[in-house]
C-alpha cells in the first residue's frame, strides 16, 4: 500500500460499542482497513480540526488502530452521541482527499436519487465533431491537465450522513478511442450511458472518440501507411466526440465553461499555463455559508406555492405501464423564432418570459378552472448571477430550479400575464443562490414533498470565444457547436429551451414515464410549441388569455399518472439463517445504502451468525428493546450498515445503550460498491468476533 493514497476501491469500516457509564470516559471507534499508523494519525489530526469540540487521539495495537474522542473543553461530560458528520468524515476522511464540500440543495436531491436508482441516472451526455488533424495523445493530456486544474473534476460524493462532495488530490479522466468499424454511433452513445458512474469515485467525467467513416481516398491512405500511433490521419471524415457527465456534478452550462478551458489546453500543447482555478466550489461552498438567510425566509415563507396551487401538465391519469426517462424534441425554426422574439420585445420582456407564460397557460388549462387560478412551476436558474466575484466561471453545479407562482386569469390582458412573469422572473434572481429544499422547509412543506411537478430551463450556453476558434482554424481543426443528446428528470416534466447553432429555438422534453405515456408527452411539447408559434399573431395588446388558449380547445388535454407514494414502515428480511443459537447481524436498509452490498456479505460472510436485513423507509422508529428480544434474546446483537445505514444503525446502538442497557456492537462503512463495502463490513464483524474472543479468554 502506498503510503499516501489508497486504492479508488478502499472503504473503511468503524466498529463501536456503546454503553460506558465512566463519567468523562471518551467514544472509541475502531478503524479497520489498509490503514497505517501515520494514516491514522492523519485521519486522527483531521477530524480535530474540522470537530474543534473534540480532542481526538489515536491508540496503535498492533494492525488495530482506535480513534479517541475526548470533550476538547474539560468539564463538558462524556457520552455525547458523535453527530452524523463526524462519522461520516471519519469514513471518508482517507489519504489523498483534500477536502469535503457540502452539496448545494439540487445536488443534494440528484446524489440520493443516482445513489437510489440505477447507474444511468441522471448521466448527461453532449456530442460533438471534430474536422482536422487530432493528436489524441495530446487530447488525452489536455483533459488531464483540467483534472489538475479543476477540483470539481477530482470530486466524488459521499452521503453517509449528508449529501456532499469528496475533493481529491488526484484523479483521471478516461479517454477511449474507437476505430469506426468497431460499434455504430448509436449502440455507443445507449451503451456509455448505460454504464453510468460509481459516484464514490472520482473521475465522474468521461471522453469517447469515434472514428468517422472514410471515403475512398482516405480508405486507400490507410491500407498503405496505418499504424497504430496516436496521431490520425488529417485527412480522415471528422471525429464525433462523445462527453459524458454526472448532472449531481456539472450542469450543461459548466461543461461547456470546461470545454473552453480544454480547447485552450489543446491548442497549447496538451497543458494550461498556470495553477489551480480559483474560485472553484469550496469558495462558492464558503460563500453561501455566510450568506444571511432572514430576508429570503420572509420571501419565501410568502411566495412559496401554497397547497391547492394547480401544478401538473395534464388531467389525472391511469398508470402508464412504463418507466424510465423519455426524451422529446421540437423545433421553431430561425424565422418563426425572430419574430417571437421581436413580439416579446415589443411587450417589453424576453422570450424566456414567453416560454414561461405559454407553460404558464398549460398548467391553467389542465387544472380544468374556468376562473383565475394561480399557478407554479420550477424555474432552473445557473446559480452564477450571485454577487460573488468570479461566480460566473466556475464549473459545477451552483444553481437549482425554485418556484415561480402566477395567477392565470382567462379574462385579462395577456400582456399583463406576461409581465407578471417577467416581474416574477427577476424576484426570483435574487434568490438564486438559495436551494430548493430550503424554500420547502421555510413554506412548512414535507422533506418528500415537490414545490412544482414540472420545471423550465431556459439554456443559455457560453459560446467558444472567436479568438479560441482561430487558434485551432490555424491548427487546422475546426469544431461544431457541442449538442446534447440524452437527458432525465427528477419530476414528470422538464422542458429545456435552447438556442440551435441556426438560429432556431430547440425544445427537448424530458419525462418520467412512468407519469407521462409517451403520447401524452409529445402532446405536452407539441401544445406548447404550437402557442409559442402562434404568439406573434396576436397583435392586439387588450388580446385575452382565453383568446390565445383558443386554438387548443379542440385538442383533448394530456393526462399524468398520479406518483406512487414512497413506502414507509420497517420491513424484515433473512438474508442467510445461520446456526442455531447464534449471533445475529442485523443490517440496516434505508435510502442510498449500496445496491447489494448485504446480498454479497451474506453470500460470502464465513461465520456461523444469523444474518437479516432491517429496511426503514422514511422517519420510522425503531423500537430497541423489540428489536432486541425479536432478534437475538440472549444472543449477541451486531448492528452494522453501509453508508447511510451504518450512521442509521450507529444511532439505534447508541439509543439502545443509553434507554435499555443493551450492548450491541455497532460496525459501520463508506460508501462503496457492492463487493467493496461488503468486504469492509466483513472486516468490521470479523473485528468484532475478535474482540469477544478475547474477552472470552481474558485477554482483551
Amino acid at each position: 500500500m502506498s503510503s499516501h493514497h489508497l486504492s479508488e476501491d478502499t472503504v473503511l469500516a468503524v466498529v463501536h460499542e456503546p454503553g460506558g457509564t465512566a463519567p468523562r470516559s471518551p467514544v472509541v471507534l475502531e478503524l479497520c482497513g489498509p490503514l497505517g499508523t501515520a494514516e491514522a494519525e492523519n485521519v486522527a489530526a483531521r477530524l480535530a480540526e474540522r470537530h474543534r469540540a473534540y480532542c481526538v487521539t489515536v491508540d496503535d495495537d498492533g494492525d488495530r488502530h482506535s480513534l479517541s474522542f475526548h470533550p476538547a473543553v474539560p468539564g463538558d461530560g462524556g457520552h455525547e452521541p458523535l453527530t452524523a458528520e463526524l462519522l461520516a468524515d471519519v469514513l471518508a476522511l482517507l489519504p489523498g482527499v483534500e477536502g469535503i464540500v457540502p452539496a448545494t440543495g439540487h445536488q443534494r436531491e440528484l446524489i440520493l436519487a443516482a445513489a437510489a436508482g440505477s447507474p444511468d441516472r441522471h448521466v448527461e451526455q453532449l456530442f460533438w465533431n471534430w474536422s482536422g488533424p487530432l493528436d489524441t495523445s495530446r487530447f488525452a493530456t489536455a483533459w488531464q491537465s483540467l483534472v489538475e486544474r479543476e477540483a470539481v473534476l477530482r470530486a466524488s460524493f459521499d452521503w453517509t450522513a449528508a449529501p456532499r462532495l469528496v475533493l481529491h488530490d488526484r484523479a483521471r479522466i478516461e479517454v477511449v478511442h474507437h476505430a469506426h468499424s468497431t460499434v455504430t454511433w448509436g449502440d455507443l452513445v445507449k451503451r456509455d450511458r448505460a454504464r453510468g458512474f460509481d459516484l464514490h469515485r472520482p473521475g465522474l467525467l468521461r471522453v469517447t472518440l469515434l472514428e468517422g467513416t472514410p471515403g475512398p481516398a482516405v480508405q486507400d491512405w490507410f491500407a498503405q501507411n496505418w499504424s497504430p500511433q496516436d496521431r490520425l490521419p488529417p485527412e480522415r471524415a471528422p471525429v464525433r466526440v462523445l462527453l459524458t457527465y454526472h448532472r449531481a456534478l456539472l450542469d450543461e452550462r459548466g461543461v461547456h465553461l470546461l470545454l473552453r478551458e480544454f480547447f485552450r489546453a489543446y491548442v497549447s500543447g496538451g497543458t494550461l499555463p498556470g495553477g489551480e482555478r480559483r474560485p472553484d466550489v469550496r469558495d462558492h461552498a464558503r460563500w453561501l455559508a455566510r450568506q444571511d438567510t432572514t430576508t429570503a425566509r420572509a420571501f419565501w415563507s410568502a411566495a412559496a406555492p401554497a397547497p391547492g396551487v394547480a401544478v401538473r401538465s395534464g388531467r389525472p391519469g391511469g398508470p402508464t405501464g412504463h418507466t424510465g426517462p423519455g426524451r422529446l424534441q421540437r423545433r421553431l425554426r430561425p424565422p418563426q423564432t425572430a419574430r417571437l422574439r421581436s413580439w416579446a420585445a415589443m411587450r417589453g420582456v424576453g422570450e424566456s418570459s414567453a416560454l414561461h407564460v405559454v407553460w404558464a397557460l398549460l398548467l391553467y388549462r389542465a387544472s380544468g378552472a374556468e376562473g383565475p387560478v394561480p399557478v407554479s412551476f420550477g424555474v432552473h436558474l445557473s446559480g452564477r448571477d450571485v454577487p460573488m466575484q468570479g461566480a460566473a466561471g466556475i464549473p459545477g453545479l451552483l444553481g437549482n430550479a425554485l418556484p415561480m407562482t402566477v395567477t392565470v386569469d382567462p379574462a385579462a390582458p395577456l400582456v399583463e400575464l406576461l409581465h407578471e412573469v417577467r416581474d416574477t422572473a427577476f424576484d426570483l434572481i435574487a434568490d438564486a443562490w438559495v436551494p430548493a429544499d430550503r424554500v420547502r422547509a421555510w413554506s412548512g412543506r414535507g422533506e418528500d414533498t415537490d414545490l412544482t411537478d414540472t420545471v423550465v430551463v431556459f439554456d443559455s450556453r457560453p459560446e467558444l470565444p472567436e479568438a479560441l476558434l482561430a487558434e485551432l482554424r490555424e491548427q487546422g481543426v475546426q469544431v461544431d457547436v457541442p449538442q446534447s443528446v440524452s437527458g432525465d428528470t427528477s419530476l414528470p416534466f422538464t422542458l429545456v429551451a435552447q438556442h440551435s447553432p441556426e438560429g432556431g429555438l430547440l425544445l427537448t422534453g424530458l419525462y418520467d414515464r412512468a407519469s407521462l405515456a409517451d403520447g401524452d408527452a409529445s402532446a405536452t411539447l407539441s401544445q406548447c410549441v404550437q402557442l409559442l408559434r402562434s404568439l406573434p399573431d396576436h397583435r392586439d395588446l387588450q388580446c385575452t388569455v382565453a383568446q390565445v388558449l383558443e386554438p387548443l380547445r379542440s385538442s383533448d388535454v394530456p393526462r399524468v399518472a398520479p406518483r406512487s407514494p414512497a413506502p414507509r414502515g420497517l420491513a424484515l428480511a433473512v438474508l442467510r439463517p445461520g446456526e442455531p443459537l447464534s449471533d445475529v447481524i442485523c443490517l440496516i436498509g434505508v435510502p442510498g445504502v449500496p445496491t447489494g452490498a448485504y446480498e454479497v456479505l451474506a453470500r460470502d460472510h464465513q461465520g456461523p451468525e444469523r444474518i437479516v436485513a432491517l429496511r426503514m423507509e422514511g422517519p420510522a422508529e425503531v423500537s430497541v428493546s423489540v428489536l432486541r428480544e425479536m432478534l437475538a434474546p440472549d444472543r449477541r446483537l451486531v448492528l452494522g450498515g453501509c453508508g447511510p445505514g451504518g450512521s442509521a444503525a450507529y444511532e439505534i446502538a447508541r439509543r439502545g445503550a443509553a434507554e435499555h442497557g443493551l450492548a450491541a456492537a455497532v460496525v459501520m462503512t463508506g460508501v462503496g460498491g457492492a463487493t467493496a463495502s461488503a468486504q469492509a463490513l466483513a472486516r468490521g464483524l470479523w473485528s468484532v468476533r475478535a474482540r469477544d474472543l478475547r474477552r472470552a479468554t481474558g485477554d482483551g
